[in-house]
């Protein structure tokens, strides 16, 4: 193919207060410079929309630098190698980077990831065997230490990262495994992948729904990607020693208004709990091991993964703005080609 003159992107337009809306982003188009010596030119196909992103669309310091206003957005994208000027990758490659949220991407060759797309589809690699299954693993394994025969709870549990951990820990012997859920579909689909309990926590107060979940053994671990109520739920029902991996607070992304909960942190203290707070890229160090033990467990079908698609770069805002809404079930991928 000759090489492309221009290539769309998706700008943030400005920053959303509260929750996003399409008015804070914009389809754009741009040049594609030139390849320099070691870089690559990547077709995306394939990229993700994910609930971090909405903390890197403030200006506020984080972990990540945020979004810059009238700049293209960016996260986890698969693509084609359709111009090389690195040695370790040729056209035909597909690759994963980071360069998403646009048609073509012009990066470093050693920020592209050449995947093997016979041991999983591409799209596995931006859920199931990449980040998202990575995020899972580490938070159960070298977050809350998780041990054979604990019990479990996981909050978002239908999403992309809580449907893994869930799965992950049955497949490492979990003794029970509680999963919450936004829909009666969703729970019956946590079921459906081996959560022992499920719960739609718009049906009642998510702590009484989680004792019952639980019974008298409580929980030992409890995998948070929801923050708030299901915080504070958690700490009543942990047993003493219990761990908690911090991967993420969804209820708070949109709010406005500082949150109450958790109310009982002071429960922390006599139950001798652990709270950890962990970023996924602190474990990268682990990926090979992971993504070893992801291939098998896919193989023999302990661990299964849902996808929902949306179609068109310029339907990306929109596919985020429902991920916000808890539109997807598993991951939020948009196709691009």
């Amino acid at each position: 193919m000759s090489y492309p003159a221009a290539s769309r992107e998706i700008q943030l337009a400005s920053r959303p207060e509260g929750w996003p809306a399409e008015e804070n982003f914009r389809l754009a188009e741009a040049g594609v410079p030139a390849l320099e010596d070691g870089q690559v030119l990547v077709r995306n196909t394939l990229m993700s929309v994910d609930p971090y992103m909405r903390g890197r669309m403030n200006d506020a310091k984080s972990y990540v630098p945020p979004f810059q206003v009238d700049a293209p957005l960016e996260g986890g994208a698969v693509g084609e190698v359709v111009e090389s000027r690195a040695g370790t990758h040729k056209p035909g490659d597909t690759v994963l980077h980071n360069l998403g949220w646009r048609d073509y991407a012009v990066l470093d060759a050693k920020q592209a990831r050449v995947i093997d797309t016979t041991i999983a589809p591409a799209s596995a690699y931006l859920g199931a065997m990449g980040l998202t299954g990575l995020t899972a693993w580490a938070g159960l394994t070298k977050v809350a230490d998780f041990r054979e025969g604990d019990a479990v709870f996981v909050s978002g549990a239908a999403g992309a990262v809580g449907s893994m951990a869930g799965q992950i820990a049955k497949a490492l012997g979990a003794q029970r495994v509680i999963g919450s859920a936004g829909s009666d579909e969703k729970v019956r689909r946590l079921r459906e992948l081996g959560f022992d309990a499920a719960f739609n926590y718009h049906d009642g107060p998510v702590k009484e729904q989680l004792k019952e979940a639980a019974g008298a053994d409580g929980i030992d671990v409890y995998f948070d990607n929801v923050g708030g109520d299901h915080l504070e739920a958690a700490i009543s029902v942990l047993n003493k020693y219990g761990r908690v991996a911090m991967c993420g607070a969804i209820s708070a992304y949109n709010s406005t208004e500082p949150q109450s909960a958790p109310r009982n942190l002071f429960q922390a203290i006599g139950k001798e709990l652990t709270l950890k707070g962990f970023i996924a890229s602190s474990y990268n160090q682990y990926a090979g091991e992971f993504a070893s033990l992801m291939a098998g467990w896919l193989q023999d079908g302990s661990v299964r993964y849902d996808e929902t698609f949306v179609d068109g770069l310029e339907n990306a805002p929109q596919a985020f703005i429902d991920l916000m809404k808890g539109a997807n079930t598993g991951k939020m991928i948009v196709r691009l080609a």
